[in-house]
């Protein structure tokens, strides 16, 4: 073999290692590049989710605190009981035991309901009053001392207040060693975790260290509202105790990178105030004492300097003496960040994470992953690379369909991953309804655990009209906030080109299903009905929309959040915008024919849809309202241009004609006036006819005790079908152009008797 040959049978390899080599330090820079991008993206989203759920609980924590401490029996009960607190020559002025036995027995069953241990009753000076316990702990007792800037807080600005968690332990021993005498948050007596060795009281003797520990593992958060006399002055607090670890660590993961990741909670100190993932782990490193249960409020986030967890040891055997790790320090240095590159937490493992300081709670989130399993997929490539640059031409092939198809890869995940996200929070759990343009889904939201109702319109079954038409119902829908109207979350569209969006999931039955199985309705009701429906479309007008298709179907009645009789106006799909005083509409798409369901519309729609105005509602309404007292359409006929025939031509028979239920002359009066056939002639608003309503002698008989009973023997017992002939033999009509049944009304699940 000659020297030339030779020199080119080498030359090939030669080239060959040098494109792998070159190949492969392309590869592990560009692959770096990727991974990197996406541990920020992945880092950044999962604090981000983290965040938003921890000030979603927060706010909501707030609100139930708000909404409990303003119940009027609530204010009575803590008026009287603060009143009688304050200093009094008098000494038998204070309030007496019968009152604040009344007080606890309110609270503890809606304690009990939203998940709060305990409630205090504080005056306006920091000094617990009252309780929600059957025993009298700490009653006369100001609130711990670390606790005062709170209250005072709430009491200057009428609003309520967190407490991040604390150690009810530490105000023990504060206060026993001030006082002379045992104390603190739970009064004289310890809670019954507490009690035993680890109470000196009990026993004469001092507390062991055992006992400490275990007084240590107990950790309690607060949320404080405003408490307001008759006249609207705050004149106390009322004080809820949560128990951090059912809620405020557990939402801290509610979205975690990878398998080791986590995410924690930290105050101004670096003291971790949520519970670590890796608890056992901390005890055998001597992180935390072999009696202490958790992490929380036990341990300050230190970088030992090396890892702990393969053996390093300390030059300083003192934790006190190491500095906070980098990620816990910038956060309490106000700087929010993410960072690939590796550093110690305080465990001395290698991570990457990011940070955030949320001044407005008071306390640090971070996120954090292990190096190592963040950086898996780069070192395997760096083995699969070193192998293949050996093995010379294979290498070389090996490496460059492996690098092809590793980035194929990515790039499918990465969509996969972008698929994901722009679908939201929400699971899909079950399919709930299907109709002739979408699917209906029942969904759960990941932060809020609410069940949601997920409307998909599939673009194999919609044409571009109809796909527009639904873009705008949402968009238009979303400007209307009125609790008696559907209220819609979120909308979007699936990279699959899938326009789907998120609702109110209500549990009921709209007022078709109402007369079907329980016949024509008392003019109380009615009335109640009405006026909710009033309210909604209130807003829709003055903001220049105008619903169109008012109907039985699309009014849902449930009973929603302590609501009996709550009204939901549905399906805004016929919705038109209107503008102002000239009566102009302003033309969204074009009309074509007659929208809306036939038994229903107003003789001017009938005419013209363009015409369509608040006051085409109004005649939808007094219809609506003809058919809850009647059970039976204003109308009868055999086809729809018959029906529309009598709508232009014809005067109704007076609802008192047609059912044997009794009907006011006011109420009658009211719904003839507004199924007049000139709009000048019916209410010219919502308002308008809600006045006239509330001015029958009837309108206050359906009130909360009568609502309430309604549905309980609704929910608790056998529903039996009422024989009405005209409501409950055919079925309704349809909405002329769009099909109603696979819409926001299809989304409600049947309902079962009992």
């Amino acid at each position: 073999m000659t020297g030339p040959l030779k020199q080119r049978i080498w030359i090939v390899p030669l080239a060959i290692a040098g494109f792998v080599a070159v190949f492969g330090w392309w590869g592990d820079m560009r692959l770096r590049q990727i991974l990197e991008g996406q541990l920020r993206a992945e880092l950044t989203a999962t604090l981000d989710a983290n965040v938003t759920a921890l000030e979603i609980w927060t706010t909501n924590q707030m609100q139930l605190a708000t909404s409990l401490a303003e119940e009027p029996k609530l204010r009575t009960l803590a008026a009287g009981i603060l009143e009688k607190s304050e200093p009094s020559e008098n000494p038998g002025a204070g309030p007496g035991l019968s009152e604040m036995d009344e007080l606890g027995a309110y609270l503890r069953p809606r304690l009990n309901k939203i998940g709060y241990r305990i409630a205090q009753l504080v005056s306006t000076n920091s000094v617990v009053v009252a309780n929600s316990q059957r025993a009298r702990f700490g009653l006369g007792q100001k609130v711990s001392d670390a606790h005062l800037a709170k209250f005072t807080e709430l009491f200057a600005s009428g609003q309520p207040v967190l407490i991040t968690p604390f150690k009810p332990e530490l105000l023990v021993q504060r206060r026993a060693a001030r006082e002379g005498r045992p104390g603190g948050f739970f009064g004289n007596r310890q809670p019954s975790r507490l009690r035993g060795t680890n109470n000196p009281a009990r026993d004469g003797r001092p507390a062991t260290p055992a006992a400490r520990g275990r007084r240590g593992d107990i950790t309690l958060m607060q949320v404080a509202a405003p408490v307001r006399d008759e006249h609207n002055a705050v004149c106390g607090a009322l004080a809820l105790i949560i128990d951090p670890n059912r809620e405020f660590t557990r939402i801290l993961s509610v979205a975690q990178p990878g398998k080791s990741g986590e995410t924690y909670a930290f105050d101004q100190t670096g003291l971790m105030i949520s519970q670590s993932r890796f608890d056992g782990q901390l005890k055998n490193l001597g992180l935390l004492d072999a009696i202490n249960t958790n992490s929380a409020l036990n341990l300050r986030l230190h970088d030992p300097g090396g890892d702990l967890t393969k053996g390093y040891k300390p030059a300083d055997a003192d934790p006190a003496a190491w500095p906070l790790t980098r990620m816990v320090a910038n956060a309490v240095a106000g700087e929010d960040g993410v960072a690939v590159e590796p550093s110690r937490d305080y465990r001395g493992v290698p991570v990457v994470g990011a940070w955030r300081w949320l001044p407005q709670l008071g306390f640090g989130v971070a996120t954090q992953i292990d190096a190592t399993e963040a950086y898996r997929p780069l070192h395997v490539l760096q083995s699969l690379f070193v192998a293949l640059f050996l093995l010379l031409v294979l290498a070389a092939i090996g490496t460059f369909v492996f690098s092809y198809s590793n980035l194929a890869w990515r790039r499918r995940l990465s969509e996969a991953e972008l698929r994901l996200k722009q679908l939201g929070q929400y699971t899909l759990e079950e399919k709930i309804g299907e109709g002739g343009m979408g699917v209906v889904y029942r969904a759960r939201h990941a932060l809020m655990r609410r069940d949601t109702a997920i409307k998909l319109l599939l673009p194999d079954r919609a044409d571009r009209a109809a796909i527009e038409r639904f873009e705008r119902e949402v968009c238009l829908t979303c400007q209307l906030t009125h609790p008696n109207t559907i209220q819609v979350y979120d909308y979007g569209h699936t990279p699959e080109g899938i326009f789907y969006y998120a609702m109110e999931f209500l549990r009921g039955l709209n007022l078709h299903d109402l007369v079907a199985r329980f016949g024509p309705q008392p003019e109380g009701r009615v009335i109640h009905i009405l006026a909710q429906i009033c309210d909604a479309l209130a807003e829709a007008h003055a903001l220049g929309l105008v619903h169109r298709d008012i109907k039985p179907a699309n009014v849902f009645l449930c009973d929603r959040g302590g609501v009996p009789d709550c009204v939901k106006v549905l399906d805004f799909g016929l919705v038109r915008e209107y503008r102002g005083a000239n009566r102009q509409p302003t033309h969204l798409t074009a009309e074509k024919g007659m929208a809306g369901t036939p038994s229903f519309m107003s003789p001017e729609a009938i005419k013209n849809a363009a015409r369509s105005d608040p006051r085409s509602d109004i005649y939808s309404l007094g219809a609506l309202a003809y058919f809850l007292l009647t059970g039976q359409y204003v109308f009868d006929a055999e086809s729809v241009f018959e029906i529309y025939e009598k709508h232009l031509t014809e005067s109704p028979v007076p609802p008192s004609q047609r059912t044997a239920n009794p009907v006011s002359a006011e109420l009658e009066k009211t719904i003839l006036r507004c199924l007049e056939r000139e709009p000048d002639l019916r209410p010219q608003s919502a308002g308008e006819l809600r006045a006239l309503l509330l001015a029958s002698p009837r309108a206050s008989e359906w009130n909360l005790e009568a609502r309430a009973a309604w549905w309980a023997r609704y929910h608790n017992q056998p529903i039996v079908e009422a024989g009405v002939a005209s409501a409950s033999s055919s079925t309704p009509l349809a909405t002329v152009k769009i099909d109603f049944d696979s819409r926001i009304n299809g989304a409600s699940p049947p309902e079962t008797p009992g």
